[in-house]
């Protein structure tokens, strides 16, 4: 790599952290993370849960926004071994009851490093065994402890883990040898010691088999990835800041979406055609969504209904002030977002929390001008370039940057999409975002009543309208004056420095107002109702 990455131990990728996931629900960094964490949970125990105790920080975010926000029910759909597409979600916490699993959620205080800090203690009939991580932003995770010992697993590899009282010299010999193991280590103590192996596919049966028969161990568990794109010891990536990428690009003068492709093929080791046809697919859902969204979504447990219809029926029958482009992005924008709160299928760009700005960008824009989804495609490989920079300086996390790391990025994203769309330059487009991000810097996170909608909605609008006025803006040749990567340092810095009732607690802001505990008080009544 050509720079050190702050948190991350591989660079990120455009699909694992900055375009996706694909999911339901009202949060990526709630539901679809939980999920993901839920299923390492799951693996961890076999996939034979019975009891499950989970612990939150009485001073991080999930305190306040676990069950509003969809951890819950992302974490009982990991436990029972659900995909974040799954259309019974929702129903995942009678499934658990259903299922025989007793989960009990305390809220208590343990000093928490993240305010999306998941501590649990999972038990059946023969073992127990502990677990804490986090989520990261935008569906990211990291479990950073088991059973006591500090581990790395993000998702992104198949984890052995081979818990064993004796033969650790000879095993850690044997596994030195062993074709296929990208990188082992002893973790523990005396009292759950095990070997933790990272792979790019599953250890065969046979050396399962030949483990159990030639050394002292307890058990193994398999831990399958929650990512698409599996990182590699040997996966190099040629930048990982934009200004190392416009210095690569001298000599290469290849289009920002060009640029991108190039990157994901060397960090996940796979074709250029492949990259393209994974972005392509995630296009197609986008359209999808929207087009569901314009159809008209039903969903009870939310504040906003379905207002994109009305919205084009003005739009159509010219009763709006004419903003050409803009209101088809402002009517998919709204689309998105009614089928994030429906519970419908959405992609996480950067977050389900700012899905709808982005892909109402571009998929709006395109469609006036009458682009091809290998426009739309090329587009949405410009936004991942820029989210890459973002991801591996920055957050995605409104609770560790309040939603200028959503709304914001998502926006920054957009403006090099838009630029990409216009026929701009790769410096036009990096001049976009930095634009764009520049617009958003300092913007809180204060969720009415704990849920995704509002004041969400008129962010992601914001966020999209911002990209436009930016991607104009850039192809007019204005100067953005301050380096994106610049923008991003101080976008960090920003995020950090807000109070954290201003960073997705529910704590401050809107969140707090009168009108807020109110529709806050009715959902809680509907839901006990229901």
């Amino acid at each position: 790599m050509c720079a050190d990455l702050k948190l991350n131990t591989s660079p990120p990728s455009i699909f694992n952290d900055v375009i996706g996931p694909v999911m339901r629900g009202p949060s990526s960094s709630h539901c679809a993370a939980a999920l993901r964490i839920g299923r390492i949970a799951r693996d961890l125990m076999d996939a034979r849960i019975s009891d499950v105790l989970v612990e939150f920080d009485r001073y991080g975010s999930l305190a306040t926004t676990h069950e509003s926000q969809g951890s819950d029910m992302g974490l009982f759909a990991g436990f029972l071994g659900w995909d974040t597409t799954d259309k019974r979600l929702v129903d995942s916490p009678k499934a658990i009851q259903e299922a025989g699993i007793r989960v009990r959620i305390h809220i208590t205080e343990f000093t928490a490093t993240h305010p999306n800090t998941y501590k649990m203690t999972l038990k059946n009939e023969t073992e127990q065994h502990t677990m804490t991580a986090i989520s990261t932003g935008g569906g990211a995770i990291e479990v950073l402890e088991i059973d006591g010992a500090k581990v790395s697993i993000k998702g992104d590899y198949y984890e052995t883990l081979v818990y064993l009282d004796s033969d650790v010299d000879k095993l850690l010999k044997y596994l030195h040898d062993l074709n296929g193991v990208e990188e082992f280590q002893l973790l523990g103590n005396s009292g759950a010691q095990f070997i933790e192996i990272k792979s790019q596919r599953p250890l065969e049966q046979k050396t399962i088999r030949y483990l159990y028969d030639n050394f002292v161990i307890q058990s193994i568990k398999t831990i399958t990835p929650v990512l698409p794109v599996l990182s590699g010891k040997l996966n190099s990536v040629p930048f990982i800041t934009c200004e190392e990428m416009l210095q690569y690009n001298q000599s290469q003068d290849m289009k920002l979406w060009q640029l991108a492709v190039h990157y994901e093929s060397a960090r996940g080791a796979m074709s250029q055609e492949r990259v393209f046809q994974m972005m392509e697919d995630i296009v197609r859902i986008m359209q999808k969504s929207v087009l569901e969204g314009l159809e008209g979504t039903q969903y009870k447990d939310r504040i906003l209904g379905y207002q994109s219809g009305a919205f084009r029926t003005h739009m159509q029958s010219q009763r709006l002030l004419d903003g050409g482009v803009l209101n088809q992005i402002i009517l998919y924008t709204t689309a998105m977002m009614e089928m994030k709160s429906a519970m419908g299928v959405i992609v996480a760009a950067p977050t389900a929390g700012a899905c709808g700005g982005l892909p109402g960008a571009v998929l709006g824009t395109a469609s006036v001008m009458r682009l091809s989804v290998d426009d739309m495609t090329k587009a949405m490989l410009a936004a991942g370039m820029i989210g890459v920079f973002i991801a591996a300086h920055a957050t995605f996390a409104a609770e560790v940057g309040g939603c200028q790391a959503e709304c914001g990025a998502g926006s920054g994203m957009a403006a090099a999409a838009l630029t990409t769309l216009g026929g701009g330059t790769t410096k036009q487009a990096v001049n976009a975002a930095s634009m764009a991000l520049q617009n958003t810097l300092g913007m809180i996170c204060d969720p009415v009543a704990n849920r995704v909608e509002v004041p969400c909605l008129g962010k992601n609008v914001l966020a999209a309208s911002n990209a436009l006025a930016c991607a104009n803006m850039a192809l007019a040749e204005f100067d953005p004056v301050i380096p994106l990567d610049e923008v991003i340092t101080t976008m960090d810095q920003v995020g950090k420095s807000l109070p954290a009732a201003l960073r997705c607690t529910g704590l401050g802001g809107l969140s707090i107002t009168p009108a807020s505990k109110i529709i806050e008080s009715r959902l809680i009544y509907n839901q006990r109702e229901k």
